[in-house]
């Protein structure tokens, strides 16, 4: 498995609100965020692990210089304008096989992610498995419309239509045959991850809802306290 970490993201409100540190060195319960996706990625199969910054993280590329990962790691240092013109600077590194995306301020229980990993790379009918997850804690929520009972994708909506149940927790493994419909959304002059994921679907892409129990987003400094807690929660 490919993963790809995208941590070009400015983290101004954080900034703003006194987190002197870029987000993708926050600190949960000791752990760098960035780290702690490193290890998780390492313990789950992981073939490379590549990772995008923005050209102002200076001590956050020094950081990621001095690792020692054991698996082929790749660092691009490129500010982009958005999450999806990242993942397209990623996915010259997700051409060959099955790979996984996130963000990095993603924050997930371990063993509900390797659960994810396993169901995806044991599924040979779907070209992606998408991480949702019915605790809404964003604060504009990407809501998925779901067969209810194969939890087949059918769209992905800014305002819900129908009380859909899950939104989407920020964590994509696809198959090579989603790198072709990035490339056109580029072409296209498209932005935002949530349009390159509705044009997964007009492109016929079979994709499937995988629910998590909760995931939650680094997006305040008041989110720290609230993730550690969560990951010190016992498992169920």
């Amino acid at each position: 498995m490919n993963y790809a970490i995208i941590a070009a993201g400015e983290g101004s409100r954080l900034v703003q609100e006194g987190v002197k540190f870029p987000k993708p060195l926050v600190q949960l319960n000791g752990t760098s965020l960035i780290d702690r996706l490193i290890a998780i990625f390492t313990q789950n199969n992981a073939d490379s692990i590549n990772i995008i910054i923005n050209e102002e993280m200076v001590e956050l590329k020094e950081h990621l210089q001095s690792l020692v990962v054991n698996v082929p790691f790749h660092l691009i240092v490129k500010s982009t304008p958005s999450s999806m013109h990242s993942f397209y600077e990623l996915s010259r590194f997700l051409q060959n096989g099955k790979f996984c995306l996130t963000t990095v301020d993603t924050i997930f229980k371990e063993e509900e992610f390797s659960a994810f990993i396993q169901a995806f790379e044991n599924d040979s009918e779907h070209d992606g498995l998408m991480a949702v997850t019915d605790y809404i804690d964003d604060e504009k929520p990407l809501y998925i419309d779901v067969e209810p009972n194969t939890l087949q994708i059918k769209d992905f909506l800014d305002i819900p239509e129908h009380r859909e149940r899950y939104v989407s927790g920020g964590i994509y493994c696809l198959t090579p045959k989603a790198i072709p419909i990035l490339h056109e959304c580029m072409e296209q002059g498209l932005s935002r991850m949530r349009n390159y994921q509705r044009q997964l679907i007009r492109k016929g892409l079979n994709l499937k809802a995988y629910p998590f129990k909760k995931i939650i987003d680094i997006d305040h400094a008041g989110d720290i306290a609230k993730a550690e807690q969560f990951l010190k929660e016992e498992f169920k």
